[in-house]
């Protein structure tokens, strides 16, 4: 047999994982909700795109459990935040959870290398490029916003073009 089945700490964390990203596409999908009743449009757009692209990724990760000969569950979820300061205080909220995020899948990676599962180490490094490109999206957001400080005009620019921009997984 060329892989061995999934151990329990690799199971257990792959589902753990499962959750986190279903969570992750329930959080952006509350800021989306938000933004689009406070009328930013191209963040909402922005938001509802990144929320399936979460979901996405779980998917990717629970027909992975499956095809191992595991069990991918599907987590019960707490209802997430909803109400949020402003547009600067929901991405850094984004930043700050897709740190987060980094941060689980390198302990999943570790686990792997520890539990000698290279095929899921090796499955698992599409997540860890894929954090680069989300956490330096989210810094590249919140870097434009403290250029635009309290400027209205430039608020309503950068909304606009949050609408168009891209989420899609490069990798």
């Amino acid at each position: 047999m060329l892989l061995k089945e999934l151990s329990p700490k690799i199971l257990a964390a792959l589902n753990q994982q499962v959750e986190m990203e279903a969570a992750s596409s329930q959080y952006y999908l509350a800021m989306a909700s938000w933004a689009e009743v406070q009328g930013y449009n191209g963040t909402a757009q922005f938001l509802y795109r990144h929320s399936d692209e979460e979901r996405i990724h779980m998917l990717k990760l629970l027909k992975y459990i499956n095809e191992r000969g595991a069990h991918g569950l599907v987590p019960a979820l707490k209802q997430p935040d909803h109400q949020f300061k402003n547009i600067q205080a929901v991405f850094e909220l984004v930043f700050k959870h897709e740190l987060a995020v980094s941060k689980e899948i390198n302990n999943l990676v570790d686990l792997c290398l520890h539990e000698k599962d290279y095929a899921t180490h090796n499955f698992m490094q599409w997540y860890v490029t894929e954090q680069i490109e989300e956490e330096r999206m989210a810094r590249h957001i919140l870097d434009k916003l403290k250029l635009i400080g309290e400027d209205k005009g430039g608020l309503y620019i950068f909304d606009r073009d949050l609408a168009t921009l891209d989420t899609a997984d490069k990798y």
